[in-house]
């Protein structure tokens, strides 16, 4: 096992990840290059930014990518709601998705303070 596979952040964006694959592959044809395309890269660059930021040196250098982690999970929630919204998710994966994009939001953001706490940084208020 990596490193960054024992971060429960980067577990929840990998499982976010499979699951926009899966739910992504019932959308038309026509959206391949559209909202599927943003969809399937906004979720797998959260989980692959956790991984690269986790081999970075120094926590500070860590934080700022699990940042950039937390706008891609941000993205991702606006599409899936957006597919939703066209009806291009089902129901039940849309509660699903809806499930796991926050899990993964929260526990990423989490990790993203827990490292700027120990690294004595400034952290924004929400």
């Amino acid at each position: 096992m990596t490193p960054f596979e024992r971060l429960i952040a980067w577990q929840h964006c990998h499982q976010l990840a499979i699951l926009t694959y899966r739910v992504t592959t019932s959308f038309p044809k026509t959206e391949l290059y559209g909202i599927t395309s943003q969809m399937r890269r906004a979720a797998s660059s959260a989980a692959a930014t956790i991984a690269e930021g986790s081999a970075k040196r120094g926590r500070r250098e860590f934080r700022r990518f699990l940042d950039m982690a937390v706008g891609s999970v941000s993205e991702l929630a606006y599409f899936g709601l957006l597919a939703r919204d066209l009806g291009l998710l089902r129901d039940e994966d849309w509660k699903e998705f809806e499930k796991l994009s926050n899990e993964a939001g929260k526990t990423t953001m989490g990790l993203c303070k827990a490292i700027g706490r120990t690294n004595g940084d400034y952290e924004r208020s929400p």
